[in-house]
């Protein structure tokens, strides 16, 4: 169910700005199997792979720092993320999935009602495994740009990346709308002053109380129809 927080126009939007894992792909089984690759290299005890999915959002470095306890001695954490990285570079695609409905929202979304929108993809996610994820997954042909947390000096929460995407898109923050399942997302579109578009089906919709977003859908297909209807108000 479409529910509005903040009731704005989708006609209005002409960019949307998209989150990646919990968004877009279900990425958790590869997220988990690689982070307890990275423990059993260590000879750490593997972690459940409900607490492994409570710490993406942050970017690879800061989950594996959550995964190993958060350690004082940085040449762990470096040793675990080189080994982190190496590994999952392999296996990113073993089970990694697009979310049922996605391709067609992200169809609709593009072309509905005469209106053609501009996407993007902005994840915390490592740039190269995003981009290669996207396009193995047959997702490339919707986004005129795809970055990742190592794309610009600083990640989601802070504006960096929005900033930039707006001005090579050449839209205003008043016409685009962030898209994300956490708090993460909706903090970015109100530091860039954004509308934003929280998901519940993806890893952390719990996380969506603590910054409430614009509009919450339940589902791809609630979001494709909210751009592809006239507005209709929530409850």
């Amino acid at each position: 169910m479409v529910h509005f927080h903040r009731q704005f126009d989708p006609h209005g939007i002409r960019l949307l700005i998209f989150d990646l894992d919990g968004t877009l792909i279900d990425s958790r089984l590869d997220l988990i199997h690689s982070v307890n690759a990275m423990l059993r290299h260590l000879k750490r005890p593997e972690l459940p792979g409900d607490v492994i999915a409570s710490y993406v959002g942050d970017g690879a470095p800061m989950l594996v720092r959550r995964a190993l306890g958060d350690p004082k001695h940085d040449d762990l954490v470096k040793e675990a993320l080189e080994y982190f990285l190496g590994y999952y570079r392999v296996h990113k695609l073993d089970y990694t999935h697009v979310y049922d409905g996605v391709k067609e929202m992200l169809a609709a979304v593009h072309n509905s009602n005469g209106i053609r929108r501009q996407m993007a993809v902005l994840s915390n996610k490592p740039v190269v495994p995003s981009r290669a994820i996207i396009e193995a997954l047959g997702l490339a042909q919707f986004f005129v740009h795809v970055y990742g947390g190592n794309s610009f000096p600083t990640k989601k929460p802070d504006p960096h990346g929005v900033h930039s995407i707006l001005r090579e898109t050449k839209n205003r923050p008043e016409e685009t709308l962030i898209v994300g399942d956490s708090s993460i997302d909706v903090i970015t579109g109100r530091n860039a002053g954004l509308w934003t578009c929280g998901v519940t089906y993806g890893f952390a919709p719990h996380t969506l109380s603590l910054a409430p977003p614009d509009v919450v859908v339940d589902s791809p297909r609630e979001l494709g129809d909210l751009f592809g209807s006239t507005l209709r108000t929530g409850n």
